[in-house]
């Protein structure tokens, strides 16, 4: 392979004398080469938005968002999934992130996984890849054997499938249903994706996964009221969230929140329409989860 023709391997002019500055200097030369992460996403908005609906589409079908990647990349893909139950009160199993190695790579480089795609496939095949699934590939060079295996593999069950690379006319964005190529360009130390590119596809998988969450129903407002409040500061923010949602006293919120067993969403429409907690209940569950939506309906 020649990786010198990928973006993403080729050295930056900025940076050709980084070692000889000082530690300040090396400091900033990194935050000039950040600051301009952001503005690279700009030109594939559209195609993370497609991506989205097609993830909220796959919820209301019974389906899931998988994550998929190696290395850094891959340990991207598991921190984002791993963070949607906390903040989202989803299943653990609704979005999935999986690394080639396992578990075990998150913290040791797997000599080989990432070559191997024979690897991805079978990752996906334990994880019952169906029609329903989005399957989300992720990799810097848009050439990982691992990711391309696993995409084939989805490929085939009828999962749509949607590439997340930093390097153009990749393989990975020419075997997507979807591709979203952001171009973050030579690294500040060369090679090393961890950084511009990584902070790119942790952009877009914070977009990928929040808009989903929004759309479908987990966000009111502005507010995270599927929020599982499991340690102290998590029940503090159910009640600020209660508070602000309705404008009822700390005590008030306390209360309801107890009565809903920690259900802040139920908590909220139980406050504003007056209902009992069963009734809550009931009406959210007619109307999907989405809070907005019963409670206009409320009759």
């Amino acid at each position: 392979m020649d990786l010198t023709k990928l973006a993403t391997e080729k050295r930056n002019p900025d940076t050709i004398n980084i070692d000889e500055l000082s530690t300040l200097e090396v400091v900033k030369k990194i935050h000039e080469a950040d600051l301009g992460v952001a503005s690279c996403i700009t030109p594939v908005l559209s195609k993370i938005g497609t991506v989205a609906e097609k993830v909220v589409e796959a919820f209301e079908n019974g389906g899931r968002l998988i994550y998929i990647g190696a290395g850094t990349s891959g340990r991207l893909g598991v921190l984002d999934a791993s963070e949607c139950p906390p903040t989202y009160g989803t299943d653990p199993n609704l979005v999935v992130g999986i690394i080639a190695g396992g578990d075990y790579a998150l913290q040791h480089a797997i000599e080989g996984a990432e070559d191997d795609s024979e690897l991805g496939k079978k990752d996906l095949q334990k994880a019952n890849v169906t029609k329903k699934d989005v399957v989300v590939a992720i990799a810097a060079s848009g050439r990982t054997p691992y990711c391309l295996g696993a995409m084939e593999y989805a490929k085939a069950q009828g999962a749509f499938t949607a590439a997340v690379v930093c390097s153009l006319n990749s393989p990975m964005e020419k075997a997507a249903d979807t591709s979203i190529t952001v171009v973050t360009g030579p690294e500040v130390v060369t090679g090393s994706t961890r950084m511009k590119a990584g902070t790119a596809q942790k952009l877009v998988l914070n977009m990928i996964s929040t808009t989903s969450m929004i759309k479908w129903g987990k966000v009111y407002s502005n507010l995270m009221v599927d929020v599982q409040p499991t340690n102290a500061k998590l029940k503090q923010r159910a009640r600020n969230i209660i508070m602000e949602a309705v404008g009822v006293s700390e005590k008030e919120a306390e209360q309801a929140l107890k009565e809903q067993n920690g259900n802040t969403k139920a908590a909220i429409f139980q406050l504003v329409t007056g209902v009992s907690p069963d009734e809550a209940i009931t009406h959210l569950e007619q109307h999907n989860g989405r809070l907005k939506e019963a409670i206009k309906n409320y009759t």
